[in-house]
């Protein structure tokens, strides 16, 4: 599992490792060498070579500066051609700028900075995580020009005007083909408009660990998600596996109820249970289904619920939600459930038993809590609110628990963005939550198996919801495969 930490949680671990680095009698700056290290050998890797590869250096004040200065020196000392240029030369960190003088690296200023239209790599040293807001006008025209140009572009911690915590991106911005940063992801590389600024993630440990804050916000492995879809034990029957209920589709929606029921039994559920009015296309489509054309008590017993795609929500509709989230058991509150939740917050709010809701940005907003910028903080507002986990879906789905806990999912695809798939979630995250773990991180599993079934079918073209439910053994396959577990490069 990943931890998400924010930029004040990174910054007081750095203090707390520099005044260790002191005690030790270590030479300072220990911490600002060791990622700069870091920095160069992703470089270096990526580019396969040193020697007479050109590479500009655009370089901010403070620390981050430094580290980008630093990292230029290393590869200068290595054979390169590293030209800095300074954006606000007075601020510009000395020890990094006398390092790279000394390895043989140009220096100029921001008026003329020759040779970025045919550098081989540039870096992003020009704002780090303690940045806010856009990049001002002449860090935004080099950054164009970078981004624009045929050279691997690598930021240095987090892309130029990327909020390091939110991933909000407010005016102008550096999109990178990489991100290495330091000591901890950032939970602004991986959600909001962010994650489609930072390119591919490269981890640096610098030493940090020991002096972390334990994260509130995580990010699973295909290693994580592995361990809530265990194989069936000799000792294990159908009951044992799980059993999940699902209450979906109507006369008008019968897809519904057929995908959220093939996606319950493709995750391995032990038994799945239908009740609803859908009953003649789930039998026909799934006959290993147990289907009532009753209400939900007279389905039988089951470990939990999922209520809500193409249920309808007129009167009828509304009775049997109510029904379902009278039990003491799970429920997934999905589609249309979330509609007439939204209309009664008192169904979903207190109940004892774990609720996990699944809105996208639209249906979240019908609880009267706006979606903003920090997509994570929103989530975790509702979650608080309701006293349920909250799924909320989107390029990088986010999951928060009531106490805060979060998690960023960091599978999936654009061509999730289909009719059905909803469905075909819910159904997944209903046969795992029967399983009877915890309800959060289960519904950050349920994303990402459902994300990563998304980059299976997509491989072949652009994909349908029943493509999900096809490909759902065999991503389960893949993802309880040894080594599989690694979403971020993390570099020595």
């Amino acid at each position: 599992m990943i931890g998400l930490s924010t930029a004040a949680e990174v910054r007081a671990a750095e203090v707390r490792a520099a005044e260790d680095v002191l005690l030790a009698r270590t030479r300072e700056g220990a911490l600002m060498r060791r990622a700069a290290t870091g920095l160069a050998t992703v470089c270096l890797r990526r580019l396969g070579r040193a020697h007479g590869v050109r590479v500009t250096v655009l370089v901010g004040g403070g620390n981050n500066g430094g580290d980008a200065l630093f990292a230029g020196a290393h590869l200068a000392a290595r054979g390169a051609r590293v030209t800095a240029v300074l954006l606000d030369p007075g601020r510009a960190h000395p020890a990094g700028l006398a390092a790279l003088r000394r390895a043989g690296g140009r220096v100029t200023g921001p008026e003329g900075p020759d040779g970025l239209d045919r550098a081989d790599l540039v870096l992003d040293g020009i704002v780090g995580i303690g940045g806010r807001g856009g990049l001002r006008p002449a860090a935004a025209a080099l950054a164009e020009r970078a981004a624009t140009g045929p050279g691997l572009t690598v930021a240095v911690d987090v892309p130029s005007g990327v909020d390091a915590d939110t991933g909000a991106v407010e005016g102008a911005a550096f999109p990178v083909l990489h991100t290495v940063t330091f000591g901890a992801v950032k939970p602004g590389l991986v959600v909001g408009d962010g994650r489609g600024y930072a390119g591919t993630v490269h981890l640096v440990d610098i030493g940090l660990g020991p002096h972390l804050a334990p994260p509130r916000a995580h990010q699973l492995t295909d290693a994580d998600v592995a361990a809530h879809l265990q194989p069936p034990e000799p000792g294990d029957d159908k009951y044992s596996r799980g059993v999940v209920g699902v209450v979906a589709g109507s006369a008008t929606y019968p897809g519904a109820a057929v995908l959220c029921t093939g996606a319950a039994l493709r995750t391995r559920a032990g038994l799945v249970r239908y009740a609803g009015t859908a009953g003649d296309g789930v039998r026909a489509a799934w006959p290993e289904a147990i289907v009532t054309d009753g209400r939900p008590a007279d389905a039988g017993r089951v470990q939990a619920w999922v209520a809500g795609p193409g249920m309808g929500t007129d009167d009828d509709a509304r009775s049997v939600l109510a029904e379902v989230l009278a039990t003491d058991l799970p429920v997934v509150v999905d589609a249309d459930a979330l509609t007439m939740a939204a209309r009664e917050p008192a169904l979903v709010r207190g109940r004892d038993a774990p609720t996990v809701l699944t809105p996208h940005d639209r249906e979240f907003e019908r609880f009267g809590v706006p979606v903003d910028a920090d997509r994570v903080g929103s989530a975790r507002r509702l979650a608080a609110e309701l006293g349920a986990v909250v799924l909320l879906k989107g390029d990088a789905t986010v999951v928060a628990a009531p106490d805060g806990t979060a998690y960023v999912n960091a599978t999936g695809t654009s061509e999730l963005a289909t009719a059905g798939t909803g469905d075909v979630l819910a159904g997944i995250l209903g046969a795992l939550l029967a399983t009877g773990t915890p309800a959060a991180e289960t519904a950050a599993a349920a994303a990402h198996l459902h994300g990563r079934t998304g980059q299976l079918a997509a491989e072949r073209g652009p994909l349908i919801a029943g493509d999900l439910v096809r490909r759902l053994p065999e991503t389960v396959g893949r993802v309880r495969e040894p080594g599989t577990g690694g979403l971020r490069d993390s570099e020595a």
